[in-house]
């Protein structure tokens, strides 16, 4: 059936993670009918088996409602539950591209957290409609008066405009689709003019090719027809279009205002780009639709396969990866320890872990990644400003002017009797205090200046331990800074690990290597040599360790007789150490690697 376009209304779901927007998702799916009973169960449009382990959303999920309104008209709902966790935001933006609306949900008991007020922004920035909706009002710690004190003097809201609900129980869902069909504006575009449609998603499929999510945002996209993609000017003829309810079901066309997806035989997976115009081959659109820029990775880190031959199968199953994931890069490197490998770019760490994550089960490769590195700019004595990602990629001392260091503006929402130790934990991570605001008598936000190196790695475990769980971060990107940094190398038995190597402030390099050094005694096993470990700052060793060598008793069977006898075999056996110690090579374990991601939890033992 075919809508009138003021029939139409697309929306979003925003929240801090763990607010419940799947849950709500999956209610308004009952509540419309698109899924029955039987077929109800929690978090339905996390399929990915890593979503329902992990009890977040990874990925953005399209549906189609059908409601009939208190004023007796049947209203077509394009629903799109997004992620709410920091490394996933820019699925949340590429989902606002295709939405007029977004239901902003608050959990009625924890309040409003960094995420909360960094999607809000997002959507206000898209110039979306907001709908703010408190959810989780049935539990026993549900504080609904206050959170609605600190959604007014967050965000502007009147006091009592917030939605009530619980998504678990199906209270106050009426109210929120009465909402959506009243305030949500409808759909902009005209059916009668060439089409012009947003790709603001993509999976590949083995059968079918690369299937493309679209928003038709003018015209009409029909079966058959012979379309355009504007960037790469690539051209494909429609197999089939269709909708999501939440499986994909076909149709014969989909029409301005409509959420849905099309394949054509797309094999090569480059051919799309998330952001990119779809128009028809013949009298089509001249402009494209303003897309969205492609997010900077800032975390990265060398992933190998742990079997050198499984190489060009870790290279597919990137690629395939990329297709419905822009927000990761990856580019080729070696390394004399670990052989042939990528380079990958992330957003953060949660982000890294998840792509691991879902390259092994999906691919069945093991692999072995590199402790995380951020992006740093170098300025040369020449003038020449370059961006490295690796520790091993900076130049030498003599040539560099300064090194600078990408520092984030972090938000961290937090009970007052936690400003405290938050603010010791931010100058032990080196951050500058911007300013404090109060959302409520017992909640507040803190703003800081602080390096990137030092949030990715376990600031978050921190602030969950030092506030008890209550504490939340969100960050942003803000410039390159100049600081007093270094790259600290590591040696085993005298040769570079380029792995191994870090860039880190100066003033903590010395404590930093003996530590590192210490881990890798234990880590990396004894062989039949002495091996030497050592930290070094240009050509100067700050620190050493020796992992000692394995003993073989080779006068065992010397009973008695002469001492000279003994000696001789000792004398043999040393020879031969050292002539192993020249040529052996050491192994060194993916514990090694990961050793320096766990120099603090070591710290504080």
């Amino acid at each position: 059936m075919s809508y009138p376009t003021d029939k139409i209304r697309n929306f979003s779901i925003v929240a801090h993670i763990d607010h419940g927007k799947s849950t709500l998702a999956d209610r308004l799916l009952l509540r419309t009918g698109t899924i029955s009973k039987r077929e109800f169960r929690d978090q339905l449009l996390d399929d990915m088996d890593l979503e329902k382990e992990r009890g977040i959303t990874i990925k953005a999920k399209t549906v189609r409602m059908e409601y009939e309104a208190d004023d007796g008209e049947t209203y077509l709902l394009n629903l799109i539950d997004t992620p709410g966790h920091v490394d996933f935001g820019y699925e949340v933006s590429r989902s606002l591209a295709a939405c007029e609306g977004a239901l902003l949900v608050v959990d009625a008991a924890q309040g409003v957290e960094a995420q909360t007020v960094a999607n809000a922004f997002l959507a206000i920035e898209s110039g979306l409609e907001i709908i703010p909706v408190m959810n989780k009002i049935d539990l026993s710690t549900a504080r609904p008066d206050e959170v609605d004190e600190e959604l007014a003097q967050t965000f502007g809201f009147h006091k009592g405009e917030a939605i009530r609900c619980s998504a678990k129980t199906g209270e106050g869902t009426d109210e929120i689709l009465e909402a959506i069909v009243t305030f949500v504006p409808a759909p902009a575009g005209t059916r009668d003019i060439p089409l012009r449609a947003l790709i603001f998603d993509s999976h590949y499929d083995e059968y079918r090719g690369v299937i493309v999510y679209l928003c038709v945002k003018e015209g009409r996209l029909s079966t058959g027809q012979d379309i355009i993609l504007m960037s790469s000017g690539r051209k494909f003829t429609v197999d089939e279009v269709g909708y999501f309810r939440p499986g994909m079901v076909a149709s014969d066309v989909l029409e301005a205002g409509e959420v849905g997806y099309f394949f054509a035989s797309i094999k090569t997976i480059h051919d799309i780009k998330i952001g990119d115009t779809v128009t028809t081959r013949l009298n089509g659109a001249t402009e494209n639709l303003p897309g969205f820029k492609n997010p900077k990775s800032m975390v990265y880190c060398g992933t190998y396969p742990a079997n050198s031959d499984d190489y060009e199968n870790l290279r597919s199953a990137l690629d395939r990866l990329l297709l419905n994931d822009p927000s990761f890069t990856f580019q080729p490197e070696t390394s004399d320890a670990l052989g042939f490998g990528f380079r990958c770019g992330f957003l953060g760490l949660l982000h890294m872990e998840i792509v691991q994550e879902r390259l092994e089960r999906e691919s069945g490769m093991v692999l072995v990644q590199t402790a995380p590195t951020v992006t740093y700019e170098i300025l040369m004595k020449d003038g020449q400003v370059k961006l490295i990602d690796s520790p091993s990629e900076l130049p030498e001392t003599m040539l560099i002017e300064e090194i600078r260091e990408p520092i984030v503006l972090a938000h961290v929402i937090i009970p007052t009797e936690f400003i405290g130790v938050v603010m010791k934990l931010m100058e032990d991570k080196r951050g500058n205090w911007r300013k404090t605001e109060f959302l409520s008598p017992t909640r507040v936000q803190m703003a800081y200046d602080a390096p990137l190196a030092e949030i990715i790695t376990d600031f978050y475990d921190k602030l969950k331990s030092v506030t008890r769980g209550y504490g939340t971060l969100d960050y942003v990107f803000e410039s390159f800074r100049k600081g007093k940094l270094v790259r600290l190398n590591i040696l085993v038995n005298g040769e570079s690990v380029d792995a191994l190597s870090t860039i880190l402030h100066r003033d903590i390099a010395e404590q930093r290597g003996r530590m590192l050094l210490k881990k890798l005694k234990t880590v990396i096993p004894r062989h039949m040599f002495q091996v030497p470990l050592q930290a070094a700052i240009g050509g100067k060793v700050i620190a050493r360790e020796t992992i000692k060598a394995l003993m073989k008793n080779v006068t065992a069977k010397c009973y008695g007789g002469d001492i000279s006898r003994k000696r001789k075999l000792l004398e043999k056996q040393k020879a031969g150490k050292k002539r192993m110690k020249q040529v052996g090579s050491v192994s060194i374990p993916q514990d090694a690697f990961m050793a320096i991601l766990r120099l603090d939890e070591e710290e504080k033992k």
